[in-house]
């Protein structure tokens, strides 16, 4: 497995492209904009892209869906709680002065436990609500892409439509009791460690 982070949009959110490298089969997850950066790292390394993730329906993680989906022909997947913010998402970026393309319509939703495959890649679906209702994470191979639920040393926001403190409280929980060496990377911000977040987030004593 391989993955390379790759930071868009004017919030600079993470976009992440995972590939077996043996067989070249993709997931990219969120792509929230600066599409062609993304198709650019797809090309020169001659991916094959199976899955457009969206770990939520924020626009600074959802604005270059479009084009991606357009180039690749990719399944774009989400949770099924997460539509009402997918088919919104333009209100968003409007209130952020934002330019934004509506993505197509999903082609599958993933519900907690569900597997994602690509080649020899294998990701687990938590369900980790509270930044928004429909927020997942992807788990395997060691590593925890965990879109805006954790960051390294804090948690995303719970102000925004459909946010629940409470629901955060046990993600969070949930994310911190993964094996210690589990490897973060998540939306916005430099990767971390599910050790590093038991002893240094301060949500540790909000949960």
């Amino acid at each position: 497995m391989d993955i390379k982070a790759i930071s868009v949009g004017i919030l600079q959110s993470n976009c992440y492209i995972i590939w077996d490298e043996k067989v070249l089969d993709a997931i990219v997850v969120d792509p929230g904009d600066d599409p062609d950066r993304i198709i650019g790292v797809i090309e020169a390394k001659r991916l094959l892209v199976r899955y457009i993730v969206c770990t939520h329906a924020h626009f600074d993680h959802i604005g270059g869906v479009s084009v991606l989906k357009e180039k690749t022909g990719a399944k774009i997947v989400i949770h099924r709680d997460e539509l009402e913010i997918y088919a919104n998402a333009q209100k968003l970026a409007s209130s952020w002065g934002c330019r934004f393309t509506q993505p197509p319509a999903p082609d599958m939703f993933v519900n907690e436990g569900d597997d994602l495959r690509a080649g020899d890649l294998h990701f687990r679906v938590l369900a980790t609500p509270g930044h928004s209702p429909g927020g997942i994470c992807l788990y395997g191979h060691g590593i925890l892409v965990s879109g805006d639920t954790i960051f390294a040393g804090s948690v995303g926001r719970t102000d925004l439509y459909g946010g629940d403190m409470e629901a955060l409280k046990k993600s969070f929980a949930m994310i911190v009791s993964l094996p210690p060496e589990t490897r973060i990377f998540p939306g916005h911000g430099p990767s971390s460690t599910v050790e590093n977040e038991r002893n240094t987030n301060f949500f540790v004593y909000e949960s």
